[in-house]
């Protein structure tokens, strides 16, 4: 059993690696599906004796099975979208305490006291359907942050920029957290000049509007809301964790969080900074399910564990792994 209060009290790299190897030797143990993947690649833990060595479990295993390290019952299960037809990701969570402490934790490592904001929620597409974890996190976001003015937006824009307007004029701070689709929507109508308002991105187009590259997009915003930065917000269904960008597009991790990539011929292989490859994640807030995933997500990690999103596999791009059934 590995405890919460150890992943989340890391402060330096050599505790990351021994609590990242101690995670993977307990998964090993108590995660069939892990293990199974394990076997497969003829990797136990004897065989692993750095962080490089340990297996990522590709992420569409969450379609097909049950991922699950602990014999507890299953609290809540997060779910992602999918189109019509598509399977969807299902991640169940035993412990909702340790997400809790994950979004709360992190949160407060990159922008401090959720009291010190306002959180205004544009997140239409989350809140019309049920499973999403990102509404779980942004609710709690929301009550913890003790402002009565606090709440969620869906059809009511003009609501939310007479709301925007008053909170700027009054020198509020706000987090406005919306997913891209939403926020293009809000400045086709409206122009702002908002100087106390941050502006946070989840992603999200999905058929709703026409892809934009990140530069493109984030341009739009600026000049939209009349600020300098965009934020954005790095997480999925499959993670209890998430990576935050203040502009730029370039993210960073929690101290309990990891980015590393993976060579996109040789899904095995993992590169040096720098180099543009395959997203694995190293999550130990998912002490319960996986902790370590390899996305279908393409970017590029830097010398100081920051990365950024280039963009995503093609399901004809993905290479180097034939272990999708166990």
């Amino acid at each position: 059993m590995i405890e919460p209060t150890r992943i989340f009290s890391i402060a330096s790299e050599a505790e990351f690696t021994r609590t990242a190897l101690d995670v993977f030797k307990f998964q090993f143990e108590h995660n069939k599906v892990y293990r199974s993947f394990c076997d497969l690649l003829c990797k136990h833990p004897s065989d692993v004796k750095t962080v490089a060595d340990i297996p990522f479990l590709p992420i569409q295993f969450f379609k097909s099975h049950e991922i699950k390290s602990s014999t507890l019952p299953i609290q809540a299960t997060f779910s992602s979208s999918g189109t019509t037809g598509s399977s969807t990701s299902k991640h169940g969570v035993t412990d909702l305490t340790v997400y809790e402490a994950s979004f709360r934790k992190a949160f407060q490592q990159f922008y401090g006291n959720i009291t010190d904001y306002v959180i205004l929620a544009l997140l239409p597409s989350y809140l019309e359907r049920q499973g999403a974890s990102l509404i779980y996190m942004v609710d709690d976001m929301i009550k913890h942050s003790q402002h009565p003015e606090s709440g969620f937006y869906l059809d009511t824009i003009n609501k939310l920029k007479s709301k925007l307007l008053a909170l700027d004029r009054e020198g509020k701070k706000v987090l406005l957290i919306g997913v891209s689709f939403a926020l293009l929507d809000l400045v086709e109508q409206y122009q702002f000049s908002l100087k106390h308002t941050i502006v946070m991105e989840t992603g999200g187009m999905k058929g709703r509007r026409k892809e934009l590259v990140r530069e493109e997009l984030h341009q739009i915003l600026k000049n939209g809301f009349g600020v300098d930065t965009i934020h954005s917000e790095y997480g999925m269904t499959e993670l209890l964790s998430q990576a935050y960008s203040k502009g730029d597009g370039i993210f960073e991790c929690p101290n309990w969080m990891r980015i590393l990539t993976r060579d996109p011929e040789d899904a095995l292989t993992l590169q040096q900074a720098g180099k543009t490859g395959g997203i694995n994640v190293i999550d130990l807030a998912n002490v319960n399910s996986c902790a370590f995933i390899a996305t279908q997500d393409l970017g590029r990690v830097h010398e100081d564990h920051s990365f950024e999103i280039i963009g995503r596999f093609d399901t004809s791009d993905i290479r180097g792994c034939n272990l999708m059934v166990l």
